[in-house]
């Protein structure tokens, strides 16, 4: 048999001290057993402030009620339950059906609505919307000595004029209500540009002087023109819109490859630019006297670019440093370099960790930099090999399929790195327009070609260092 003890433990029920350690239930735990979970519940629910968090923003997050932040602003002082209808002891203004008539009309029709009684007899408030144009108007007199016109007569005239008065310048509704019958058939262009040659004369004839004008101008050709061009843009067959997509993306092609081969340029110029400075800087300082000091050997080194092999950091800040630290490479040399770079200095039969004195640390790290150079170089030269044996694949295959209009020079086997120079021979030239024949023609490489041309010609490279 279920003791008092067992009933509480299913119920969830938690009483007083000495009513656990009798295990008797009493009254109150059997008719409200929410109060005591309640009670413990929001003595549990306690939240610290994290560590770092300031004060201000800690108390943005949460309110007194521990309430979560509102994500729009509101007022939670006046709400619809609390609102009661604010009624006043003063008298209900009285409303009365009424007729009234619109000044936009000329009919003179008669409409009725509810409007109050105090706003008897006051004009219609919609009427301030009715805006018109303002059309002018010319004498018998004006428009022969100013307005005539052969292609024009004055009874055409007086009906554009008429029309526009009528439709308000929308001369696409006047066009479909003239009168082709009557008169000659004309079309839009033709109206707007009688219509605003007329407002100017009559504008300039009847300017005070000394003002300034503002003459409206149309260009009826410019109109004709463009709707020419839109009804050509509309007519086109799905054949010429997907011919025209295509052209454009090989546009954007083409820029890219202009745009990677100026790059390319770019970065070989630099590496070029970097050996001949390394050189005449080896060169001064050689010929240098020993008796100048380094500061002012160094205000004279001509300025190195980046990109000329490594750049170690200067530790000039307050403190003590190992001298071994300037040994380190830096860490924008990336790790195929640094394999490479380690390679070459094995081969050299260098060490890789010498003896850290302060002209072995100099030379050491000089060897390093014309090392990561002469690398690059050497990367770079491959590349322009392998793009010049490409080319020269691309031209003959051209030149065979006739697109040149001349006989192909037979090319036998990969060009040698020696005959890069070479560029002389006939149909092998600098032409521009052959390059840009070969460059609107010619695929880019993709970045999965690249990367292996890359790694082939890092490789190569290694195993030329290699060599004695």
């Amino acid at each position: 048999m279920a003791t008092g003890a067992d009933v509480r433990d299913i119920l969830e029920l938690g009483g007083p001290e000495g009513d656990a350690a009798s295990g008797t239930i009493s009254k109150k735990d059997i008719i409200n057993p929410d109060k005591k979970k309640s009670k413990k519940s929001s003595e549990t629910l306690t939240f610290k402030r994290p560590e770092g968090m300031h004060r201000e923003v800690y108390a943005l997050l949460y309110s007194d009620k521990k309430d979560a932040p509102p994500l729009l602003p509101s007022d939670t002082g006046q709400g619809y339950r609390t609102v009661k209808a604010k009624l006043g002891s003063k008298k209900v203004r009285p409303w009365k059906w009424m007729p009234f008539t619109n000044p936009a009309r000329k009919d003179g029709a008669m409409f009725f609505h509810w409007r109050r009684a105090a706003e008897e007899g006051k004009d219609y408030p919609f009427a301030r919307f009715n805006k018109t144009v303002q059309v002018p108007v010319y004498s018998e007199q004006e428009y022969q000595l100013y307005l005539h016109d052969d292609a024009w007569t004055k009874a055409e005239t007086d009906h554009l004029f008429d029309l526009s008065r009528r439709f308000d310048l929308r001369f696409v509704v006047i066009h479909d209500r003239y009168d082709h019958q009557q008169f000659k058939k004309r079309s839009v262009e033709d109206l707007k540009e009688r219509y605003y040659h007329i407002c100017a004369k009559l504008a300039n004839v009847r300017a005070v002087p000394g003002t300034d004008l503002k003459i409206p101008v149309f260009d009826a050709g410019h109109e004709r023109r463009r709707k020419e061009q839109l009804e050509r843009l509309y007519n086109r067959t799905p054949e010429q819109v997907a011919e025209e997509e295509y052209l454009l993306q090989e546009l954007r092609k083409i820029e890219a490859r202009k745009k990677e081969r100026e790059k390319r340029s770019q970065d070989l110029q630099k590496l070029i630019t970097a050996a001949d400075t390394t050189a005449e800087q080896r060169r001064t300082e050689r010929k240098a006297p020993k008796k100048k000091l380094p500061q002012k050997k160094e205000a004279e080194k001509p300025a190195v670019p980046e990109t000329a092999g490594i750049k170690f950091p200067d530790f000039k800040s307050a403190g003590v440093t190992l001298r071994s630290q300037r040994m380190k490479l830096p860490s924008s040399v990336g790790q195929k370099k640094i394999k490479a770079l380690e390679q070459m200095l094995l081969e050299l039969g260098v060490e890789l960790s010498p003896t850290p004195t302060e002209e072995l640390v100099h030379m050491f790290n000089e060897l390093r930099s014309d090392l990561v150079l002469l690398y690059e170089l050497k990367q770079a030269c491959a590349n322009c090999e392998y793009e010049l044996q490409m080319l020269r694949h691309r031209h003959e295959a051209l030149a065979r399929a006739g697109v040149l209009g001349g006989p192909a020079t037979p090319v036998s086997g990969p060009a040698p790195a020696s005959a890069e120079p070479a560029v002389t021979e006939p149909g092998l030239g600098p032409d521009p327009t052959k390059d840009t024949i070969i460059d609107v023609v010619g695929a880019p490489l993709t970045p999965n070609s690249r990367k292996r041309r890359e790694s082939a010609s890092s490789s190569s490279s290694v195993k030329k260092a290699k060599k004695p």
